[in-house]
């Protein structure tokens, strides 16, 4: 019998430090080598951390909702036979004074150990033999795919993330999601008592930690290390409203969700190609400095969820037609409500949307994502009345703001990139594939 601690890894982001948000194990329980032990927040993302080991839990050293540093042990296992007994074809992980354990990306090949059943925890399908490193076996669960069901066409029988994303859109399983729930109360106001209180129950101190600590010093470096220029224009969005009608409408969209956002996703994609320098970044060298110019566009999308402010970002967007395009967009969606985005899914970003039309918001001045040069603000779309051919007409109206670094991008090119969205949402069949 021998014992093994584990140790906090680094989930391959290079965080310092995590919070332990729920345990998913208890004490006795029976573990297989990568089922899920417990839900860590990094400054990014909620991770699911897999068992480097087979046995049974021995000790949580780590409360939950506490804050621990990388290395700091979290857990022991207890077993009758060594993790390379257990697992022969896989390496065997490394013991925790030679730098930790490894977090293990493949099925073992020996038998899987049992598990006893806990009211709280998401029944495990098996995996045994399957060949899948744990982000992929991530995303399987996330979109509630039986891994075991994929077909691998990744090197040596490998299940890929495409193998589950084809697999997962060919069930069906993407459902339409709308804003993420929020509770019943957006305020509590705490009535001011008619005598002065001589206690502080009317003050509530909030911890900044995890996304919030994360988005605040972005935004801090952002807003004072690129000087921010913000433009907008105010358009008639009716025949976007009137595309988004028909595509719901459609048979070829009737398994996605169809909204204004996806014209405006693909109306800054087009826009960006015509004014590179808007999808470009400011680079600091040794010897100065230098603009990145990428041919390329990762879409981020500004996402407000219960645990902050995120920006994932939709890879290689411009090579997408319009319903690939929805279903990314879906997808970014589903990931970021359930507090599933991976950090690999908010790196990498080029150039932004923030929908705050959402909020009942008609413009904004929004900071621009670190290592971008752009960031697109859409306002609510509202009936107004509008001018057409002379006369004055119910029409549908947004306005349309970006904010740029304006040591990337000129006023000029600003503008006209501003102006070439905005003409897209007037008139999007032009970009209809």
């Amino acid at each position: 019998m021998s014992t093994q601690t584990f140790t906090l890894p680094d989930v391959g982001e290079g965080l310092t430090e995590a919070e332990l948000v729920t345990w998913k194990v208890a004490p006795g329980d029976t573990v297989a080598i990568n089922d899920v032990i417990c839900e860590i927040e990094t400054a990014k993302s909620l991770v699911e951390l897999p068992s480097p080991h087979a046995g049974t839990v021995g000790e949580l050293l780590v409360a939950e909702g506490v804050t621990v540093e990388v290395g700091v042990p979290i857990i022991t296992f207890v077993s009758e036979k060594s993790d390379a007994t257990a697992q022969p074809s896989a390496p065997a992980a490394p013991a925790a004074d030679e730098g930790g354990a490894v977090l293990v990306g493949y099925g073992t090949g020996g038998g899987a150990a049992s598990r006893r059943k806990r009211p709280a925890q998401r029944p495990v399908r098996s995996s045994v033999g399957v060949i899948a490193k744990p982000p992929i076996r991530k995303l399987a669960r996330d979109l509630d795919v039986d891994i075991t069901e994929v077909t691998p066409s990744g090197a040596d029988g490998e299940v890929t993330r495409d193998d589950v994303v084809k697999h997962a859109e060919q069930a069906s399983v993407f459902r339409n999601i709308e804003t993420p729930e929020w509770g019943d109360v957006r305020e509590e106001t705490i009535p001011v008592p008619e005598e002065p209180q001589q206690s502080d129950d009317r003050i509530e101190s909030i911890p900044v930690k995890g996304v919030r600590k994360a988005t605040s010093s972005a935004m801090v470096r952002s807003a004072y290390s690129a000087p921010h220029v913000t433009v907008w224009k105010e358009i008639d969005a009716t025949r976007t409203m009137e595309l988004v009608k028909r595509l719901k409408a459609s048979p070829d969209f009737s398994d996605i969700r169809v909204s204004p956002l996806l014209i405006v996703a693909r109306a800054v994609i087009w826009a960006a190609q015509r004014t590179p320098m808007v999808n470009a970044a400011w680079v600091d060298t040794d010897g100065g400095a230098e603009i990145v110019l990428r041919h390329y566009v990762n879409l981020g999308i500004a996402a407000a969820t219960p645990r902050g402010l995120i920006v994932p970002n939709i890879k290689d967007a411009h090579e997408l037609g319009l319903k690939d395009l929805a279903r990314a967009l879906n997808r970014l969606t589903v990931t970021a409500r359930e507090g599933k985005t991976t950090p690999a899914e908010q790196q990498g970003g080029t150039i932004t949307i923030t929908n705050i039309g959402v909020f009942g918001m008609d413009a904004g001045t929004p900071i621009i994502n670190p290592g971008e040069a752009g960031i697109v603000a859409m306002g609510t779309i509202a009936q107004k009345p509008w001018v057409v051919d002379g006369e004055v007409r119910p029409r549908w109206v947004t306005t349309v703001a970006g904010s740029f670094d304006h040591r990337v991008i000129d006023g000029d090119g600003m503008s006209r990139f501003i102006a070439d969205v905005a003409s897209i949402l007037e008139e999007p069949a032009l970009l209809v594939d």
